[in-house]
């Protein structure tokens, strides 16, 4: 049994010649064709006949072979005795994929043996961010990746800048954020923002702090750290 929830789109237009073969290849050709502003990241198919999925910039569709319709919502498989949303499963390892290739753009740091691993995204001037901090110290046996994403102020900017291009990144993030140390000098180096605020947009991330496990599931804003402990351990692999 297949069910299609939440904000459903219907698309039809211009879409059964381009894909009349069914292929993979003419499903991607005509995706991109109605999506030309978008990457087609992948076509792949789905456990249910004739239904494929689609990642386009980022965001997770369906559609038929034909490509005549486009379902936007979450795919839910209720054949077993309990039900799986198919639909986040997918977005949590395609967030992974892409948050494992983008730590060159985060500031790492690592706590004892470093084997769990989750990623925030952290505005400087963000009073929540600044709890989240007072809660990672009291967690060990964990590397953490800090994508700075400035967005409450150009002040925020300037401190994301300054934090980014000190020769210690992870002291000078503990300084600003644990205590309130004001970087010396102008920053000078080529930062990632711009990378990390793209980054964000694909998530659809909103505010600081934001925090994903290393299995891609997004855990919201701030947490306590015995939460986190709890969420970091499911996330380990089995």
């Amino acid at each position: 049994m297949l069910r299609l929830l939440a904000a459903m789109l219907l698309v039809t237009a211009g879409f059964a010649a381009g894909a009349a073969d069914g292929s993979e290849a003419a499903i991607r050709k005509a995706v991109q064709a109605r999506f030309p502003d978008l990457a087609v990241e992948s076509i792949a198919r789905t456990p249910f006949n004739g239904l494929y999925e689609v990642v386009l910039g980022g965001r997770i569709l369906y559609t038929d072979e034909k490509v005549s319709y486009i379902f936007i919502g979450n795919l839910l498989d209720t054949r077993g005795a309990g039900e799986r949303d198919i639909t986040r499963e997918r977005g949590a390892q395609l967030a992974a994929q892409t948050l494992r290739k983008s730590t060159d753009q985060a500031i790492k740091r690592v706590r004892g043996n470093g084997k769990r691993v989750i990623y925030t995204f952290e505005d400087p001037n963000c009073g929540y961010c600044k709890q989240l901090q007072k809660e990672l110290v009291k967690i060990n046996d964990v590397t953490i990746y800090t994508f700075l994403m400035p967005i409450l102020s150009q002040d925020s900017v300037e401190k994301s800048r300054a934090i980014w291009c000190a020769k210690d990144r992870a002291k000078a993030w503990d300084d600003v954020m644990l205590r309130g140390t004001a970087l010396p000098g102008e920053a000078k180096c080529a930062a990632p923002l711009e990378k990390n605020l793209e980054l964000a947009q694909r998530f659809r991330i909103n505010g600081t702090p934001a925090i994903f496990l290393a299995d891609g599931r997004m855990l919201g804003g701030y947490v306590p750290a015995d939460e986190l402990e709890q969420a970091m351990n499911s996330a380990l692999p089995k």
